[in-house]
């Protein structure tokens, strides 16, 4: 009489088992690395393209206003102000926008139903102070506290 042998034994379970855990444990600190590093990537887009929005801002400014005000320097009231828009007081008299909407900080989310923060730094601050002056947007920085993967602080950057 012939048996007819269907299934798996334990054992070849406890292998196959054995061998998916080792692959995971390989796989999962490689995807996490993974994506810290598009959220690192993202985090110098973002620096990058605020800071030249605020350069072209200032470049303009520089440009396009003829009567200066005393104690205005040339640079954004506020980060809000690139995306809204700013009126040199050319002929044209519309309103000069630099962002469609101000970029994220993936390292520092905004809460539900808050607007993005980043930090600020005015013309006339230190370079590394960490309290905005509040007279214009000079430089930007993330307010994350946690440590990049080439040792620095995020909010060093």
């Amino acid at each position: 009489m012939r048996m007819n042998k269907r299934g798996l034994t334990l054992v070849e379970l406890l292998i196959t088992l054995t061998i998916l855990s080792v692959l995971a444990s390989l796989i999962l600190p490689m995807a996490q690395m993974t994506n810290r590093r598009v959220k690192e990537i993202e985090l110098r887009r973002n620096l990058r393209e605020i800071r030249m929005k605020i350069d072209e801002f200032k470049r303009d400014y520089d440009r396009l206003v003829t009567v200066r005000v005393v104690g205005k320097n040339g640079y954004p009231e506020t980060l809000k102000q690139l995306v809204e828009g700013y009126d040199f007081g050319t002929v044209e008299k519309t309103k000069r926008k630099y962002l469609r909407r101000i970029p994220r900080d993936p390292f520092n989310p905004p809460k539900p139903g808050e607007e993005q923060e980043w930090g600020l730094r005015s013309y006339t601050d230190e370079a590394d102070s960490t309290s905005w002056g509040g007279e214009d947007v000079f430089d930007v920085y993330s307010l994350s506290e946690e440590t990049a993967i080439d040792g620095t602080k995020y909010k060093d950057w």
